[in-house]
């Protein structure tokens, strides 16, 4: 098949999503991830008050058997080559001052514990949330004198995903209460509905009106990002939450946002409360 068969094949697949054309049924797993036969992970949960759905189902159910027993092992899990990356940096001297993460944080494994499932956070002096990855930069800068990684970087990948990873099987929970928190949420839900590029079509459209549908080979989960930094098998890498958000815009054709834009990190505060009470899965495994 030619480049542009190809093209004109893939529109018409999400046409016929967009313009309600038939999707097949598919539906969760009805199975349990303990990882290491030890961790037992919240993977399905009573929604919070004012959410659109009733209940909370991780995309691990959405994926294949072979697929879940890959997160459900960390010897097999891929991703975890992304965490052991990331404790050589939290130990790792970078920077004018002479510091590693450790050095302020010391074991992260006791003081990191909590934080990946609690952001984004407001920072007042920025007058925005902050995600892991806007966090690592700041420390990066003020109190290392180290230049801050540019968005995806392997370094910034493995590192945010090591953090995340210290909060695994915590749930997922983001204070709206402080700052201009709610203001962010209000705005990314607009983003959430809003329809956009040559499909016309929002987040909400495959996630919330066809999840547990098939769109072509694609199973649609309801789109929870409690796994995020995520390593997706088809990509064989780590994949980060504002690059999954861009490839998702750039699918529906139209041009993305700049990560961390604002946009895109109102987007990130409300899609984290639809997420809330899931366990952090982090690093999550999916197709």
């Amino acid at each position: 098949m030619d480049t542009k068969r190809m093209a004109i094949c893939a529109i018409s697949g999400f046409l016929s999503l967009a313009l309600g054309g038939t999707v097949m049924a598919g539906g969760p797993a009805d199975d349990k991830l303990v990882i290491d036969g030890e961790i037992e992970i919240i993977t399905r949960t009573a929604a919070p008050d004012g959410h659109p759905l009733g209940e909370l189902i991780s995309g691990w159910h959405y994926r294949t058997e072979e697929t879940r027993a890959l997160e459900a092992d960390s010897f097999q899990n891929p991703g975890m080559l992304y965490v052991e990356r990331g404790a050589e940096i939290w130990n790792t001297v970078e920077g004018d001052a002479g510091k590693s993460c450790a050095s302020c944080h010391e074991d992260a494994s006791e003081t990191m514990k909590g934080v990946g499932a609690s952001y984004p956070k407001w920072n007042e002096a920025a007058g925005k949330p902050f995600n892991i990855e806007l966090q690592i930069n700041e420390c990066r800068e003020a109190n290392m004198g180290a230049k801050p990684y540019k968005f995806d970087a392997a370094d910034q990948k493995a590192l945010t995903t090591y953090i995340k990873h210290q909060s695994l099987g915590m749930p997922v929970g983001i204070d709206l209460s402080t700052g201009a928190m709610q203001e962010w949420w209000d705005k990314g839900k607009e983003v959430y509905y809003t329809r956009t590029g040559q499909l016309n079509l929002a987040c909400a459209t495959c996630h919330e009106g066809y999840n547990g549908m098939f769109i072509r080979a694609d199973h649609l989960s309801q789109g929870n990002v409690n796994g995020f930094p995520t390593y997706r098998l088809k990509q064989a890498d780590m994949v980060s939450l504002h690059n999954r958000f861009r490839g998702c815009i750039r699918d529906t054709r139209a041009e993305f946002p700049p990560a961390f834009s604002d946009s895109l990190m109102a987007l990130e505060v409300y899609v984290t409360w639809r997420s809330s009470g899931l366990s952090v899965e982090t690093p999550a495994v999916r197709q």
